[in-house]
């Protein structure tokens, strides 16, 4: 597997959870808080975050397949998301496993 496809999820990863973390904000802001110009900011965060969130599920799944998850592990990555925070916290782990597996199949150069 490149590395590439990992950096590829791990951007969009931090993207859409930071996106979705101001879209949280921006709810509260409509609905709890009754600020003004909340409405704006909650549509276009919201807009941006739906359609840059289906390149992070492109992107998730194409790691997975090269990665061979099981389902299960597939659809929890997919699903980060759409969770406030779990984006970073998924994308972390995944990240560690990956390279981990990754550096114990990189072969051994020897040294003249």
């Amino acid at each position: 597997m490149k590395k590439s496809v990992l950096t590829r999820y791990r951007v969009m990863a931090y993207v859409t959870g930071v996106l979705l973390v101001l879209l949280t904000l921006g709810v509260i802001a409509k609905y709890l808080l009754d600020l003004d110009g909340a409405d704006g900011f909650t549509r276009v965060v919201g807009i941006a975050h739906g359609w840059l969130y289906v390149v992070y599920l492109v992107f998730a799944f194409d790691l997975g397949s090269k990665a061979k998850w099981p389902v299960a592990k597939q659809l929890w990555v997919l699903l980060a998301g759409t969770i406030p925070t779990a984006a970073f916290f998924v994308e972390r782990k995944v990240t560690r496993e990956l390279e981990a597996k990754t550096a114990d199949n990189t072969p051994v150069t020897a040294k003249a």
